[in-house]
């Protein structure tokens, strides 16, 4: 199959589904929660071998993001100036 041919089918495939087979979208959930959640999960995939603090700290940077993108969040209250 020609790469052309197999972009057009699946550009055909996806407007040819309908928006109730798609399913609903997630319900955001309570953000305790998700952090845990996001937490343990990161957890799991970091190395087990590092210290206790740096994994901490990963966690703790993956979670809550680069300090350069705060401002960006719209989750977190706008800084008063």
């Amino acid at each position: 199959m020609v790469r052309s041919d197999a972009i057009c089918q699946l550009v055909m495939l996806g407007l040819s589904v309908r928006p109730a087979d798609v399913g609903p979208a997630a319900a955001p959930g309570d953000p305790a929660k998700l952090k845990d959640l996001a937490a343990r999960q990161i957890s799991q995939l970091l190395d087990p071998s590092l210290p206790a603090a740096e994994r901490e700290r990963r966690i703790r940077r993956l979670i809550e993001g680069p300090p350069e993108f705060s401002a960006e969040r719209k989750d977190l209250p706008k800084p008063r100036k």
